[in-house]
């Protein structure tokens, strides 16, 4: 390899900081919530509304289940919503919404390729990193209600 991995040569990584928020009820199912932006730019009161107000449609049928929500300021104006939710006890799933710039008022469902595409990328797996380790914290538990309060209440907040 000429090169390492795929990194342009005049790429700058930056620092983002990952802050938890109030978990939410979605359609029987109840999420944590994390937002993911630098410190200078945080994720805006009105999108974090308007991510809110969309995630009943983007996550309509959650009965039951137990996970969280990253919200991502990429950038200045585009934003990833990522719904995470453990099925089959070990399993992460996920949906993909995304809000591209000021011109578009709401999220939208982000379109996914077939075969090899995107996941998490590195700022998104510090929160998704923590959460591993919760949900497997909560998996060797007697899994009671207050270990599920345990679980609930085990967000990160730090650096990126």
């Amino acid at each position: 390899m000429s090169t390492a991995g795929a990194v342009r040569p005049g790429y700058e990584h930056v620092s983002k900081v990952v802050q938890p928020g109030r978990a939410v009820s979605v359609n029987g199912g109840l999420l944590k919530w994390y937002d993911i932006a630098t410190a200078a730019a945080p994720v805006p009161a009105e999108v974090a509304e308007l991510a809110r107000e969309a995630l009943p449609q983007a996550a309509p049928s959650l009965a039951g289940e137990l996970g969280f929500v990253i919200l991502h300021r990429c950038g200045d104006d585009f934003y990833f919503l990522l719904i995470s939710t453990w099925r089959n006890e070990n399993e992460l799933w996920e949906t993909v919404w995304a809000k591209a710039g000021e011109h578009e008022p709401a999220f939208v469902p982000w379109p996914l390729a077939v075969g090899h595409h995107p996941t998490f990328c590195v700022w998104e797996l510090g929160a998704v990193c923590h959460e591993q380790g919760a949900w497997s914290r909560y998996l060797r538990s007697p899994r009671r209600a207050a270990d599920m309060d345990t679980y609930l209440s085990d967000a990160y907040s730090g650096p990126v």
